[in-house]
């Protein structure tokens, strides 16, 4: 059984250290070189019924904190990342994001960041109700102050990189999360039950909006693009838009079927499917998210070490093999709890990208092995 438990002592648990690189020191051409049978074999997964990935996830505490506010730190951490990851054996190549926060979509309604030392950017819902968000002016992304940095962070990277490297959108939530982020949540889930019709026509505007705003930053991007984005593993052939959706856990599986997937299926019609991540344990959501049409991948934390609720492997197993879904399993810790977990999650018929976050590259070559033992 898993034993390393979730570690609260650190402001990371995915995280790697890696050390800066100045573009003049990145050699463009070898991540081009590596990443290009990586892509073959993401392509070929990506066109079958089942069958296994390994993604060695290079994930930078600075870049997801503080650390956002500085685009070309940001990047150099980033190119950091990219060269690190080369050393470890694996599937699906790390990619660039211009992440700056989780409020883009937030500050179409006049929301902007509070910036606390040494954390992530915050910000706080300033509207009482629906009515009151339905009724308020709302401003075209490219024109807010978190918008347009987004966009002069893609410009920048795309300036910097040559367009070569591949790149993904900044942290796209889900029309409900960003709901959560503009109007009072004690006030929204009320209106929940208040005010239903109200709620959905509401979320499918938020998701205009955030359709909106991929199409400006899709095209800034152009051809490096990948999907599903953010936490996912991610690719050029894959498809999907990845949305995190955190507060799915927060309302009845017939609220999110009724109020909810609407707007989910409103932006998978729109970008070939759509990538569902919650954190926690949000199993009990499984068969509701799986009814929602156009579902491409599943994102979810599978040890303690991850998640301090992590979700039954096994539950997983039952509910996705056979369905052509892709499960994106996140597992913090070392060989023991990598191989043990996937043995739970592995069943025929499983499209599996199994997430690791080993220490050394020799540790990750054992467990890319075991994984390939396992699952074949």
């Amino acid at each position: 059984m898993n034993s390393e438990g979730f570690d609260q002592s650190i402001s990371d648990s995915q995280a790697t250290p890696v050390e800066p690189v100045a573009i003049e020191d990145f050699d463009i051409d070898a991540y081009v070189e590596y990443e290009q049978p990586l892509d073959d074999r993401c392509r070929r997964f990506w066109m079958a019924d089942s069958g296994v990935l390994v993604y060695r996830r290079m994930r930078v505490a600075e870049v997801f904190s503080h650390g956002c506010r500085d685009m070309e730190a940001s990047l150099q951490w980033q190119l950091g990342a990219l060269a690190r990851s080369m050393e470890y054996q694996a599937d699906v190549p790390n990619f660039l994001e211009p992440w700056y926060g989780i409020g883009t979509i937030a500050s179409a309604y006049g929301i902007d960041y509070l910036w606390h030392a040494g954390q992530a950017p915050a910000f706080r819902p300033c509207l009482a109700s629906v009515a009151e968000a339905m009724q308020h002016g709302v401003t075209a992304l490219v024109n807010t102050p978190i918008g347009s940095h987004t966009l002069a962070m893609i410009d920048y990277f795309v300036e910097q990189t040559q367009g070569r490297l591949p790149m993904s959108l900044t942290d796209t939530q889900s029309p409900l999360n960003v709901a959560c982020g503009i109007v009072d949540m004690n006030g929204l889930f009320m209106e929940f039950h208040d005010k239903p019709g109200q709620v959905k026509r509401f979320l499918v505007d938020l998701a205009k909006l955030i359709h909106a705003f991929t199409q400006v930053q899709a095209d800034a991007i152009g051809e490096m693009l990948v999907w599903p984005g953010h936490g996912f593993a991610s690719s050029w052939c894959f498809k999907g838009l990845g949305m995190s959706d955190d507060n799915a856990l927060m309302i009845s599986s017939p609220q999110y079927e009724s109020l909810v997937a609407p707007a989910m299926d409103f932006l998978g019609v729109r970008y070939d499917g759509w990538a569902f991540h919650s954190c926690g344990d949000w199993s009990a959501k499984i068969e509701t998210v799986k009814r929602i049409p156009g579902l491409r991948m599943v994102d979810a934390a599978f040890s303690p070490a991850t998640d301090p609720s992590p979700n039954d492997p096994a539950l997983f197993a039952q509910a996705f093999a056979g369905t052509g879904i892709t499960v994106n399993a996140r597992i913090v810790g070392g060989y023991d709890v990598v191989v043990d977990t996937v043995r739970r999650l592995w069943t025929d018929g499983m499209k599996l990208i199994v997430v690791t976050y080993c220490r050394s590259p020799e540790e990750q070559a054992r467990v890319y092995d075991a994984i390939q033992e396992i699952c074949t």
